[in-house]
């Protein structure tokens, strides 16, 4: 997660002072980067996934009241299979995994140890390294204790009638990081950073973050739902109670209910200003950034390539975040969602009164519209020239950008930027006296807005020829669905994009197929030049729809109709372009075409419908047929993860979000009242579990 560092982290009042400095010196790294490797060229596909886990403990059953707890014993672990990987690698030993921390202590994360390769051949190497990182793992859980890869574990932050921790720890809402009435420190991974982390989003913000999810009505669910206050609360004298009110943002009035009501039960609304009626409501960075996900990076040739797959792969972000989606329950409850993202949003903004626009704008220098975890606010187009394209041979000079037609350089056109972008003037001018085209300076601009979050006292003074800490220190702290990233100084790595808005998967297989996806996603746009952009608010529209409940189903997304950019470069066999859209005389989109949206399903997006939308997996499997050299084993494999998602889109079969609710909602313990009890829990996690060890396709979740 981000940048870990060792050494002192400086707490908000002194971390502050020294935040234009760690701006300064950001920017001058990445211009060393910059000037560097820009002409950097002919990098091959290298790639690698993130998968994140939860270590749960299991007690009772048979007989016995059943208890399932998120564990942290999941932070030894992490320690030992460091050790082991120390160790492996100072022996010269051969290793295929590689383990992280995560955020919460009871969190662990997996990658591949180095890379995989470049061939279609090698994504069949990627389910069996997931599955030998699970089992690795797991040789180091206690009794009892299991690994599972869950969006999120369903009773995080529920202490009745035990703690959802173990060992157990209870809330301390006017201390500590958090200041949390559920999350206890003791849920945070014990690095410096993420409790400095915490502290620091608080007390920039000056109020603790302020999460409210919409709660699912089940038949037997209150309404207006208002649920009672926190246990640890109980005994708070009235001081106390009003020191818990400070912490929260809002000046919003207590629902109104009866005066014999309110003295019998006290709700959380009526505690907590923040908490609103009818949602399930969150006060700690650990609801969001504990939650799990999968990731996918992968090396580009060429800058400009891998700025041409940052924006024409974010407006597929919010589809895949629905046709991933598994996150329905919160604290305990059914919420009328499906996925983390507006929940981790807010466990990590950091704005200020004055940057939300709840006040003028005073001591902040910006009014900032999204949180610091949010969809991508600019594309990048592919700019200038810089590198002279991958396949042309580097001794022969490129043309030049003013040579190339506009539709074989870009599909870019300013239009599509139609949000009003906040980006400081300072930085931006700096970056393009200093050779930075004006998109990607306006992309940093934008990013340095923000303010370091955590500073470390030994890392102040570094060699901006050698270091890039100060630039990664903001760069990696602005979570985007996609994310541009620079190579480091000093090493083999190339330009390269990450993809961040899908959520984990139960099964081994299934995180193989929507990473892979990703990845042939990638080769079929620059095979068949193709054009996904639109207006990025409508991006941002399609972000809020992906997370409702079952937007796989039931929600319609503004999508593209002519993704055919270069109609030279159209796969045969597909239309020349849906009804209404006309090409020009030089084979490109005409204008009056580039803004011509459809509302699709994302069964139409994913597997297409004659007549109105290709359908991406048909667009796969048209690249796949371009290797007719391909084993068929390979071919077989391949087409198994295609058919997941295709079925899954289709509506055949579940998300795992789904497949969740028909579990609980099939639970004989489960009352019909959006409460995801102790029992419910141990029944659900002990499945999942079962479906994390198996291998391969499984019935009614992935079959």
């Amino acid at each position: 997660m981000g940048l870990l560092t060792v050494g002192t982290p400086l707490p908000w009042d002194d971390a502050r002072k020294h935040a234009d400095h760690v701006r300064a010196h950001g920017i001058r790294q990445f211009l060393n980067i910059w000037n560097n490797l820009k002409h950097r060229r002919r990098d091959k596909l290298l790639w690698g996934d993130e998968i994140e886990y939860v270590v749960v403990a299991f007690e009772g059953g048979n007989g016995t009241q059943k208890t399932v707890k998120a564990t942290a014993n999941a932070y030894e672990i992490l320690l030992k299979l460091e050790e082991r990987e120390r160790l492996a690698v100072q022996a010269g030993e051969p290793i295929s995994w590689s383990f992280k921390p995560e955020y919460g202590r009871y969190m662990l994360e997996g990658t591949p140890a180095g890379p995989y390769g470049s061939t279609l051949d090698h994504l069949l190497d990627v389910e069996p390294n997931m599955v030998a990182r699970r089992k690795l793992a797991a040789t180091y859980l206690g009794k009892n204790e299991a690994l599972v890869s869950i969006t999120n574990f369903p009773l995080l932050g529920v202490n009745v009638p035990t703690s959802f921790l173990e060992p157990s720890a209870t809330p301390t809402p006017l201390d500590g990081a958090s200041k949390s009435l559920f999350i206890p420190d003791a849920a945070i991974n014990p690095h410096p950073r993420f409790r400095t982390l915490t502290a620091n989003i608080r007390e920039r913000r000056e109020s603790k973050v302020s999460i409210n999810v919409p709660i699912f009505k089940d038949v037997n669910t209150s309404s207006p739902f208002l649920e009672p206050a926190p246990t640890c609360m109980d005994g708070f004298c009235e001081d106390r109670k009003s020191a818990v009110r400070r912490e929260s943002q809002s000046s919003r009035t207590p629902p109104s209910t009866t005066p014999a009501a309110r003295q019998q039960t006290p709700t959380l609304p009526d505690l907590v200003p923040d908490a609103k009626p009818d949602h399930i409501y969150m006060d700690a960075m650990c609801f969001g950034m504990g939650c799990c996900c999968l990731q996918v990076t992968f090396q580009a040739c060429s800058v400009e390539e891998a700025r041409k797959l940052y924006d024409h792969l974010a407006p597929l972000t919010p589809i895949m975040m629905a046709l991933s989606a598994g996150a329905p329950i919160f604290r305990g409850y059914l919420a009328d969602v499906d996925c983390r993202w507006n929940v981790i949003s807010a466990s990590v903004d950091d704005r200020t009164k004055e940057e939300r626009g709840i006040e003028p704008l005073e001591k902040s220098r910006f009014k900032i519209p999204k949180s610091r975890y949010a969809s991508i606010s600019t594309y990048l187009s592919p700019g200038p020239n810089y590198s002279g394209g991958c396949m042309s041979d580097p001794d022969v000079a490129s043309p030049s950008v003013s040579s190339l037609p506009p539709a074989v350089q870009s599909h870019f056109d300013e239009k599509y930027n139609d949000i009003d972008l906040v980006y400081d003037k300072d930085i931006h001018k700096e970056l393009v006296e200093n050779g930075i085209d004006d998109m990607l300076a306006r992309h940093y601009a934008h990013l340095y807005i923000r303010d370091p979050l955590v500073v470390f006292s030994e890392k102040l003074d570094l060699n901006d020829e050698t270091s890039s800490d100060h630039f990664e220190n903001i760069q990696s702290t602005n979570w985007q669905t996609m994310r541009f990233k620079p190579p480091p100084p000093l090493s083999p790595i190339g330009w390269r994009v990450e993809f961040r808005s899908m959520e984990v998967q139960l099964s081994d297989f299934e995180n193989a197929a929507y990473s892979i996806f990703i990845v042939l996603l990638t080769r079929t746009i620059l095979s068949f030049d193709l054009n996904f952009y639109m207006a990025l608010s409508k991006v941002d529209e399609n972000m809020e729809i992906g997370q409702k409940r079952d937007a796989v189903l039931n929600e319609r997304f503004k999508f593209r109709k002519n993704i055919f950019g270069n109609d030279a470069r159209r796969p045969a066999g597909f239309e020349e372009a849906p009804a209404g859209v006309h090409m020009n005389d030089s084979g490109y989109a005409s204008s009056d075409a580039e803004d011509y949206m459809g509302d699709f399903s994302v069964d139409v997006i994913i597997n297409g419908k004659a007549g109105a939308f290709p359908g991406l997996i048909p667009l796969i499997r048209a690249y796949l047929a371009l290797h007719p050299s391909l084993p068929l084993q390979t071919l077989k494999v391949l087409d198994s993860y295609l058919d997941l998602l295709s079925r899954r889109a289709s509506g055949k079969i579940p998300t795992a979000a789904r497949w969740m609710r028909n579990f609980v909602a099939a639970h004989p313990d489960y009352k019909g009242d959006s409460v995801v009890g102790q029992s419910v829990a141990w029944d659900l996690m002990k499945r999942v579990d079962e479906i994390g060890k198996t291998e391969g396709r499984i019935p009614g979740l992935s079959l």
